[in-house]
């Protein structure tokens, strides 16, 4: 381009060019002089130094002998024909030289151009890529505070909640003695005077919704929230979970050793350490590891998980008061429950 700069190409000016015809040079100029200086000596040798030659052979002269003339010739034009070859040699290898470097100063100007458009894709990819954490980031938060509709605790279901997030179920149309809560006049909180949670409802909502089509657990769900406390422990179970399914750790893949119910007493009661060691059932090495190594560097994971667990020994001493053996096996087997076991092994809970 007549505008651009000539310190912009990378490549020297010329070097695309067809090559020019070339003056002599050197080379052949001192081929040229060896030529004259080597004929100059045949002659004088010939014309100066040949004449006793001559006398001795009057009558034949040189071409009675014509090997005697072959010899003559190349011995006066083979030495010039070597020097010429010489030159001609020199004259190729120069011009190879001049080529290879042409070659070369091209190369290098496509690979500074190469490296200039990698250098401004990366910029471009680094920048894209920056945006797409900082989406990222934004996008599990708002999971984390999205309706409990995008619970993300089933492998099975994982793809399909966070693809499509369906609005809660309506709830089923409360009897009418129950549609008018009760107007106090002295200002007492209306869930204090609401029946307590049934004990199935609580289990099943500790479980949370095995899918979006799971009716009758979300409507223990709701139920669930209404109680101030056990909504507190709900709450915290969703974050622990889905910041668990983050790491690929999933409640349905645990198997964990199911402790006795007396042991499950004990914990209720405040008894810590090893007499609640087989609480600690769980065996996944790889959950253990994750979770472990994420409580260390992640202090946001890390209060998540000591909220969670201050919420479920507060929430787990009241349920044991009113439940049975077999209840307590059945809360023992919930999504939440599992949570408890790995991270309370993990924070030396059961030590």
């Amino acid at each position: 381009m007549p505008d651009q700069e000539p310190h912009a190409s990378p490549v020297p000016l010329g070097v695309f060019d067809r090559p020019r015809k070339r003056a002599i040079s050197g080379s052949e100029v001192i081929a040229l002089v060896l030529s004259l200086i080597w004929l100059a000596g045949c002659a004088a040798f010939f014309l100066v130094l040949g004449g006793g030659v001559r006398e001795e052979a009057p009558a034949q002269g040189l071409s009675a002998n014509p090997l005697q003339f072959v010899l003559t010739i190349l011995a006066v034009f083979m030495p010039v024909a070597i020097i010429w070859v010489a030159a001609a040699a020199a004259r190729s290898a120069r011009i190879m030289r001049e080529e290879s470097a042409r070659l070369q100063a091209a190369i290098d100007g496509m690979r500074h151009t190469y490296l200039q458009h990698q250098q401004s894709a990366g910029l471009g990819q680094a920048a894209t890529k920056v945006e797409q954490k900082l989406e990222e980031i934004a996008r599990a938060q708002r999971l984390t505070e999205s309706a409990i509709a995008t619970f993300t605790s089933s492998r099975a279901n994982r793809d399909k909640v966070l693809k499509t997030t369906p609005p809660a179920p309506r709830a089923a149309p409360r009897p009418e003695s129950d549609e008018v809560q009760p107007s106090l006049s002295l200002g007492t909180d209306a869930e204090e005077l609401a029946p307590p949670l049934p004990m199935e409802d609580f289990i099943r909502a500790m479980h949370f919704p095995e899918n979006p089509d799971d009716q009758e657990g979300f409507r223990a769900l709701r139920r669930a929230l209404r109680d101030h406390k056990v909504a507190g422990l709900v709450r915290a179970a969703q974050d622990v979970l889905t910041l668990l399914s983050q790491d690929g750790i999933y409640m349905d893949d645990l198997r964990p050793d199911m402790a006795r119910p007396e042991i499950w007493r004990k914990f209720a009661k405040g008894e810590r350490g090893r007499a609640i060691a087989a609480l600690g059932g769980i065996r996944d090495r790889s959950s253990l590891a994750l979770s472990a190594g994420r409580m260390r560097t992640d202090p946001v994971f890390r209060d998540a998980v000591h909220h969670f667990l201050r919420r479920f020994d507060r929430v787990y001493a009241d349920f044991e008061a009113e439940a049975t053996d077999e209840d307590i096996a059945r809360m023992a087997d919930t999504r939440t429950a599992r949570a408890f076991m790995l991270l309370g092994r993990v924070t030396g809970t059961f030590d």
